[in-house]
């Protein structure tokens, strides 16, 4: 007769494991072992927040890439923990092991995905996804190696001294919960503003490596054959090098890297907060060019084709007051203080350093005409969307620039919005004009119509219109791929009023344009046309559709 199996009483230890001989007390052992949670789980939370942070720098979309990052990670961690079942035998021996290796590889990540970005980032063919594809595989990796964390930690919690589930499960949550929040908010008020994304990765690596090691070498050392020791110790040492290494190279690394992207001719290169700004040429003939996070903002070469189209046809009425949201290069409001009638100029940029090399860069203050001299020029820093939302109490401006990035990232959406047009419409004088840059419209016909349904919405009547480019001007999307950099180079624009709808056309008493004529406008308007995409609804604050 087969006798029926009785379960293990709840807290029971697995055959193989006994208490833990500890050179330390047992209060003392418990205590080390939820410090150590709570290093490890602050900084799991720092490689996730890099993770996205870097995805956002490097493909633009953040709402996409942060929910695909965070998603995948979530995934892996719970194949982690099943998968660390199977180490509970060697708890102390495995757990060593991964935070070496989640040392090795969170703390590298972001040099890695930087370097693949940077030298390979536009390359297209089958790697054209590849930095995305990079993206995810480090998502996996790290989720893994975390998910298999709290299994193990689990096991040696419960060999220091056995207690009932609940409880250690409440302990462990605990101190891995408010790990987490120190992690989240060390990550953009300290690391990133002292240490920059990949310093303070491979900082946290480190870290990361030294509790892990610590715990296991000095707590549980007798559960470890000498092998085993000689081998994490070797292996922790090993990846700390790696790190400090890295650490001593990374100036040297963000220099060739930063030429891989922005070529040999970089003469100003700042990090502000998450932004890199870069500026190159504007020396010896050389064209200048602006780059905001690795994507070209001004094209020297082009750059007069553009701020003419986006500027001219919108002051073909009245102009003395002027509002431009965006433009801190100071470009677009050279443009507009080429009308005698203008009396004030508002500019609203959402980046103070923008407008500092525009005041003093001496090739970029060259070419917007010094602009920032001007006594009818005032300048603040602010968040558009924000701004309009504490207007003047009247509706005092004859013209609105928005000379704002292109609305294919998710940051910039808001101010592509339903609600922003509205905003925009309230501080219109009532003959007032609105022209918006929209993006390209051969590349990406669908985004350009949104824009133009949405500034209807808004209760604007529009002109659409489409100026090609001579050269590669501004950056055909959010990212820097080799299907970007084919795609047709144009700029789609949409003019409105409050009134009728607004014709386009120069204004006769104004300063003659170099690259537009009446008639190049009416094949601006007859190109934008030939695209048209109907039937799509309004992009929303709630329901951004870009």
């Amino acid at each position: 007769m087969i006798e029926p199996h009785a379960p293990a009483p709840p807290g029971a230890p697995p055959s193989w494991a006994g208490p833990a001989r500890l050179p330390v007390r047992q209060r003392t052992g418990r205590f080390l072992v939820l410090a150590c949670v709570f290093v490890c789980a602050a900084c799991g939370l720092v490689y996730e927040l890099e993770l996205v942070a870097l995805a956002s720098y490097l493909t633009g979309d953040s709402v996409t890439q942060a929910s695909v990052v965070l998603s995948v990670m979530v995934f892996a961690m719970g194949i982690g923990s099943l998968l660390a079942k199977r180490l509970r035998r060697n708890a102390a021996a495995a757990f060593g092991a991964i935070e070496a290796l989640l040392a090795l590889v969170g703390g590298c990540s972001a040099m890695a995905l930087y370097a693949v970005f940077a030298w390979t980032g536009d390359w297209g063919g089958l790697w054209a996804s590849g930095p995305r594809w990079l993206l995810v595989a480090f998502s996996l990796a790290i989720g893994l190696l975390i998910g298999a964390e709290v299994p193990l930690l689990m096991e040696l919690i419960q060999r220091i001294r056995r207690q009932d589930a609940g409880g250690a499960v409440a302990d462990l949550f605990a101190a891995d919960y408010v790990g987490a929040l120190v992690g989240g908010l060390a990550f953009p008020f300290l690391l990133l503003p002292l240490l920059g994304q990949l310093t303070g990765a491979m900082l946290t690596g480190a870290v990361n490596a030294v509790a892990g090691g610590a715990l296991v070498l000095g707590l549980f050392r007798r559960d470890l054959t000498r092998r085993a020791r000689w081998l994490l110790l070797v292996a922790n040492l090993a990846v700390l090098c790696v790190l400090a290494t890295a650490t001593v190279l990374v100036d040297d690394f963000e220099r060739a890297a930063r030429e891989a992207v922005y070529g040999t001719d970089v003469r100003v290169a700042l990090q502000t907060g998450v932004r890199e700004i870069a500026l190159t040429g504007g020396t010896d003939g050389r064209p200048l060019d602006l780059y905001v996070d690795g994507r070209l903002r001004v094209g020297g070469r082009d750059e007069d084709r553009y701020h003419e189209a986006l500027v001219h046809p919108a002051m073909d009425g009245p102009h003395a007051r002027v509002l431009v949201l965006g433009g801190g290069d100071g470009l677009a409001a050279r443009e507009v203080l080429r009308y005698s009638g203008v009396r004030r100029v508002d500019i609203v940029a959402l980046d103070p350093a923008v407008v500092d090399l525009a005041r003093h860069d001496p090739a970029l203050s060259r070419l917007n005409g010094h602009v920032y001299g001007d006594a009818r020029l005032h300048v603040s820093t602010a968040d558009a969307f924000r701004r309009l939302r504490t207007p003047a109490p009247v509706a005092s401006y004859d013209v609105v620039i928005a000379d704002l990035p292109d609305p294919g990232g998710t940051a910039s959406a808001k101010l592509y919005s339903e609600e922003f047009y509205g905003l925009v419409r309230r501080v219109l004088a009532p003959r007032g004009r609105l022209v918006v840059h929209a993006g390209p419209v051969a590349s990406r016909p669908r985004v350009f119509w949104t824009v133009e349904a949405t500034v209807r919405a808004a209760g604007l009547r529009t002109t659409p219109y489409r100026v090609g480019g001579r050269d590669s001007g501004f950056a055909a999307g959010p990212g820097r791929t080799a299907g970007a950099s084919r795609a047709p180079r144009d700029w789609g624009f949409v003019l409105a009023s409050r009134g009728p709808r607004p014709a386009l056309a120069l204004d006769p008493g104004g300063p003659r344009p170099t690259t537009l004529t009446e008639e190049s406008l009416r094949a601006a308007v007859r190109a934008a046309q030939a695209t048209r995409v109907r039937g799509l609804g309004a992009s929303t604050l709630v329901h951004p559709r870009y």
